[in-house]
């Protein structure tokens, strides 16, 4: 028994870890990994290579296509996966707009496909666990969501490829940035433990972008959501830190405070921190797919919410350079790297007070108000 015949769709980057992860499973019987897309396959790579998606599909037959290829392409990929028969697990975030999202969202309707997004954090119980521990009230009345990362990002990442720290590529929206990509982690628990993932769940979005780093998107910024239920969320990253942590994702409610770190599945109640296990989201489709009563943990229509906050950034005012005088660069070529002075305590902050940059006062705001409202 081989099971179902999957295929990858880009295989460097994070695409690398989708080919082991199909391998985990082949090797166990359980899927069988037929064929990869990507212009330049790996070299070790043993399964049949094609340089696109439509010409693998031609070629070759195929249960599910996995799709980690860059932003501007998922939709048109997804779609060709779709139409070919197959289901799908999208890597985030699924669309650069919220007009591909409606479009996305009309051909899995029209295919009666699966499409599964790459949220590997709504797959762990500590998040879900959280996420019920709200829903039923446990922390009392919400006093708010907040979520922070301080993350550090090289030259080389923002080098690994042309799309890279883009806006917009060719006249494509590609919307890469901190809050939309490496960071939309955050946004999205945050979502998911407010109940508020549909597109109708959010009520408005307000963005400040800033950068440090010679890019067009933003790797310093606040957002706040309001979500329809009334409840704040806000946004604070950086990948201009002084050093890599964890992200957290913080729960403030009249009766308790919670903390999510998703990338550990760790949960922090006043009761104490436990460590929970995690789901894989291929595993999980594919048992959707033997099973359609077995709910997706990522579906699309899952993402609404959080596509609403990559439109809100994606019409934003192009984010604004952090002065000089308020960077230390670290590091030489490919590792260099701006540290944005007390990115850190700022972050804080705006997370303990819900509050943009420009409510706080932070250092950068002096030189440009770069908020912008987005309402539904």
């Amino acid at each position: 028994m081989t099971g179902p015949r999957v295929a990858v769709a880009g295989v460097h980057g994070h695409g690398a870890s989708h080919v082991r992860n199909v391998a985990r499973l082949a090797a166990a019987g359980r899927a069988e990994l037929v064929a990869v897309a990507d212009p330049q396959p790996a070299a070790d790579l043993t399964a049949p290579a094609f340089a696109g998606l439509a010409e693998l599909l031609a070629a070759t037959e195929v249960d599910v296509v996995i799709i980690s290829t860059p932003i501007q392409t998922h939709v048109p990929l997804a779609e060709l996966a779709m139409r070919a028969g197959a289901d799908v697990l999208l890597e985030k975030p699924p669309t650069a707009s919220l007009a591909e999202f409606d479009q996305l969202s009309a051909i899995v309707a029209e295919t009666g496909r699966a499409c599964q997004v790459g949220f590997q954090a709504q797959a762990s119980q500590a998040t879900l666990t959280l996420a019920k521990l709200v829903a039923d009230g446990r922390l009392g009345e919400l006093r708010g969501i907040s979520a922070v990362g301080k993350w550090v990002r090289t030259a080389r990442y923002f080098q690994r490829a042309r799309w890279a720290g883009r806006r917009t590529l060719d006249g494509v929206a590609v919307v890469d940035g901190a809050v939309t990509n490496p960071l939309a982690h955050a946004t999205a628990a945050a979502l998911l433990l407010d109940g508020s993932t549909g597109v109708g769940d959010v009520r408005s979005v307000e963005t400040e972008l800033f950068r440090a780093n010679p890019i067009e998107s933003d790797d310093t910024s606040t957002v706040r959501i309001v979500t329809a239920r009334g409840t704040t969320i806000l946004i604070a990253v950086t990948l201009c830190a002084t050093e890599h942590l964890e992200p957290a994702v913080i729960v403030d409610g009249s009766e308790g405070r919670a903390v999510l770190r998703y990338a550990s599945d760790t949960l922090e109640t006043d009761s104490g921190t436990t460590t929970y296990e995690r789901e894989d989201l291929l595993e999980n489709l594919l048992a959707h797919r033997a099973d359609p009563a077995v709910p997706l943990y990522c579906p699309l229509a899952a993402t609404g919410g959080f596509t609403r906050v990559v439109e809100a950034v994606r019409t934003a005012k192009d984010p604004a350079g952090i002065p000089d005088e308020l960077i230390r660069w670290e590091g030489e070529g490919l590792e260099r790297h701006p540290v944005v002075l007390n990115v850190e305590r700022w972050i804080d902050r705006a997370s303990d007070e819900l509050a943009l940059f420009s409510e706080i006062g932070a250092p950068w705001m002096s030189q440009r108000i770069q908020s912008t409202r987005e309402n539904s």
